[in-house]
């Protein structure tokens, strides 16, 4: 098949549930947090290779809002980790015209991470590449509640599904065309239920 049907063919975002590390890491009688340190490089290669394939838009489901349930010490070891890779990676991103951002709800990270975050946010804002969206803290219903207090906020008593858009947390990034789920599972998790309406 010629390279053009191919970069035609190919969605324009797509967005992954990041799950199995921990029982990757269980196999092979490792620690959970062994499993998180090694999902970190495979995303870094994922999205380099979307990057290549032409995929403009890659939303990585990384922390949910459900995940604060997990024990204290797999939680600091995550949140350590997204805040290491984060200041680490902007160089790479900078390079590579990578623009980041962030989906989720950013106040309740620690301030250290919330001002990593959007330090990279404004330093790549300008990138033309692939955008590749972290979702730390994120979970689907919790974005929508969320838009809705925004629209509130601002006045609005009733409004349109396009004007709701506007209150998403990335409103110029378009539906998801495809999701994956790397653990096997075969779950949505609260990951955005509003853009995947028409997903495969």
């Amino acid at each position: 098949m010629p390279v053009e049907l191919i970069k035609d063919a190919l969605p324009k975002h797509v967005g992954i549930i990041m799950d199995g590390n921990g029982r990757w890491a269980k196999k092979r009688l490792l620690p959970r947090t062994a499993g998180h340190k090694v999902g970190v490089d495979v995303a870094r290669g994922i999205m380099t290779y979307a990057d290549e394939l032409g995929i403009k838009y890659l939303t990585l489901y990384t922390f949910s809002t459900e995940n604060w349930k997990r024990s204290k010490d797999e939680v600091d070891f995550l949140m350590n980790l997204l805040k290491v890779h984060i200041k680490t990676e902007g160089d790479f991103y900078k390079k590579q015209n990578i623009r980041f951002l962030h989906a989720g709800d950013i106040t309740a990270l620690s301030e250290d991470l919330q001002k990593e975050i959007h330090s990279l946010i404004d330093a790549t804002k300008n990138n033309t590449g692939i955008s590749l969206i972290l979702a730390i803290n994120y979970g689907g219903r919790d974005e929508i509640i969320r838009g809705i207090n925004k629209a509130i906020a601002e006045g609005n008593t009733s409004i349109t599904e396009n004007d709701f858009k506007k209150f998403l947390d990335n409103p110029d990034v378009p539906d998801a065309d495809l999701i994956i789920r790397t653990g096997g599972e075969q779950r949505l998790s609260n990951f955005l239920p509003w853009q995947l309406v028409y997903s495969e």
